[in-house]
C-alpha cells in the first residue's frame, strides 16, 4: 500500500470542492486521455503478446525517444531494478543527440541482437528522427521489421513510414500528452518485452485512480491546494530515500515543470521542481532548505521494506567509536531513520512537509506512484488556473532551431 501523511494545516474541504468537481469534469469529458490509460492498457498488453515471438531472439532493447517518450520509462526501469529477471532482455535508452553517448551505446551492442523502439508522439521529433537516421546509416539494414518497432500518434508521418516498411507499430492516443504517456504503449511495450509485470503496473494505477477519483479520498486535493496557493513557497522538492528514485525524480521534474510553468497574458505561473536523493543530498541541498529562504515545500518518499538484510557489523574501529551507535542496525532501517529525522527537522523549521510511505518497490507500487503524481499535477494545474497539458514555451525553441539550421 501507499500512504501520504500531510504535516501542514489543511484547508477546509468546502474551499476546494469546486476544484475537485473540475477535475472530475476533466476525467469524464474524455479530452484528457491519460486518466483512462490504466483501463486501456489491457488491450495493449494483448497486442504485445501477438508480436513477442517476432523478437524472441532479441537480447537488447534500445528505446530511442526524448522527453515524455523516454523519461517515464527510465523512471520505471530504475524503480524496478530489483525486479529484473536474470534471463530477460536488457533495456537501454538513446534520449539525446550527444555524439559521445551515441558512439558509446554501439561499442557494446550488436545490431542483430537489438530491437530499436523509435518512440515519437508527433512522429517528427527532431532528436528522435535524427538518431533513427544515424542508426540506419550505421548498420544499413535491408529489412527493418526484425530490429525496429515504432510507437507514435495515429496518422503521424512516422506511422506512415512504419506501414510502408512493414514495421510493427503501436499508437499513443492523441489526447495523451507525452509527459503523461508512460502508462500507454510508450512504457508498456518496452517494459513488457523486458519481462516486467506490466499488468501489476496498471493495477497499481487503477487502485490510485479508485482511491482519489472514486472513493473521495481528499488527501491529494488538500496537498495540491496547499502547494498551489502557498504565499511564499514556489519550489517543490521531492526528497526520495533510495537511489532507485533517481530517474523518477527526473521524470517528476519534467512533469511538474512542463505542466505548471505557464503564462497567461502578462502573468506567469509555475512551481519549480527539485529532485533529491536521501541520504546523499542531506549533505548538500538540505542546508539550503533548512537555513535558506523559506520558499520551498518538501515531499519525502520512503520505502518501508527494502527487501534487504544487510546490517552494520558490530565493529569497534579505533578513534571512530562515536559512529558505533548504528552498529547492529540494518542499512534499510538507517536510511529510513534518516528520512524521518530530516522530516522532523524541517517541520521544526515551519516548512510545509508531507511523507509518502511505500510498502515496497514493485510494479504495483510503481504504477500507483506514477499515476499519483500525474493526478497531483492535474489538480495543481486546475488550482493555478492554467492549461496543464500544453507546452508553448518548448515549441518556440523548436521553431527557432529549425530556422537557424535552415539558413
Amino acid at each position: 500500500m501507499v500512504k501520504n501523511n500531510l504535516f501542514f494545516e489543511k484547508t477546509p474541504i468546502s474551499a476546494i470542492k469546486s476544484y475537485a468537481k473540475r477535475m472530475n469534469e476533466e476525467l469524464e469529458s474524455g479530452d484528457i486521455g491519460y486518466y483512462h490509460l490504466p483501463e486501456l492498457g489491457g488491450d495493449i498488453l494483448a497486442s504485445i503478446s501477438k508480436f513477442e515471438d517476432n523478437f524472441k531472439d532479441i537480447k537488447n532493447i534500445v528505446l530511442v525517444g526524448i522527453g515524455g517518450s523516454s523519461l517515464g520509462v527510465k523512471a520505471l526501469k530504475c524503480l524496478l531494478e530489483s525486479r529484473k529477471k536474470p534471463d530477460s532482455k536488457d533495456l537501454y535508452f538513446l534520449d539525446n543527440v550527444d555524439p559521445f553517448s551515441f558512439e558509446k551505446m554501439f561499442d557494446k551492442l550488436k545490431f542483430n541482437d537489438t530491437l530499436f523502439i523509435i518512440s515519437s508522439k508527433s512522429g517528427t521529433t527532431i532528436e528522435t528522427i535524427t538518431l533513427f537516421k544515424c542508426i540506419l546509416d550505421r548498420f544499413k539494414p535491408r529489412n527493418l521489421n526484425k530490429n525496429f518497432l515504432i510507437i507514435t500518434d495515429p496518422g503521424s508521418p512516422l506511422e506512415t513510414y512504419a506501414k510502408e516498411n512493414n514495421i510493427v507499430f503501436f499508437n499513443i492516443p492523441k489526447n495523451v500528452g507525452g509527459r503523461f504517456s508512460v502508462l500507454s504503449a510508450i512504457g508498456l511495450v518496452p517494459l513488457t518485452l523486458c519481462g516486467y509485470d506490466t499488468k501489476a503496473l496498471l493495477d497499481g494505477a487503477i487502485e490510485c485512480k479508485k482511491q482519489f477519483l472514486q472513493e473521495n479520498d481528499n488527501t491529494l486535493m488538500y496537498k495540491a491546494y496547499h502547494y498551489a496557493t502557498h504565499k511564499n513557497a514556489k519550489i517543490n522538492v521531492i526528497f526520495s530515500y533510495s537511489d532507485r528514485f533517481l530517474e523518477f525524480n527526473d521524470w517528476y521534474v519534467q512533469l511538474w515543470a512542463e505542466s505548471l510553468g505557464k503564462k497567461e497574458g502578462f502573468k506567469r505561473y509555475g512551481l519549480t521542481p527539485v529532485g533529491l536523493i536521501g541520504s546523499r543530498d542531506q549533505h548538500s541541498f538540505l542546508q539550503l532548505i533548512m537555513d535558506g529562504t523559506k520558499d520551498k515545500t518538501v515531499t519525502f518518499i520512503k520505502i518501508l521494506d527494502h527487501d534487504s538484510t544487510t546490517t552494520t557489523p558490530n565493529l569497534n574501529l579505533s578513534h571512530l567509536e562515536e559512529c558505533n551507535f548504528v552498529n547492529h542496525l540494518k542499512l534499510s532501517d538507517l536510511i529510513n531513520a534518516q528520512c524521518d529525522a530530516t522530516t522532523h527537522a524541517l517541520m521544526q523549521e515551519g516548512i510545509s512537509v508531507d511523507l509518502i510511505s511505500i510498502d515496497r518497490l514493485d510494479e504495483w507500487h510503481a504504477g500507483y506512484l506514477i499515476y499519483y503524481y500525474e493526478l497531483l499535477t492535474s489538480a495543481t494545474g486546475i488550482m493555478l488556473g492554467i492549461n496543464t497539458y500544453d507546452q508553448p514555451g518548448v515549441e518556440v525553441g523548436k521553431r527557432i532551431l529549425k530556422t537557424m539550421l535552415q539558413k
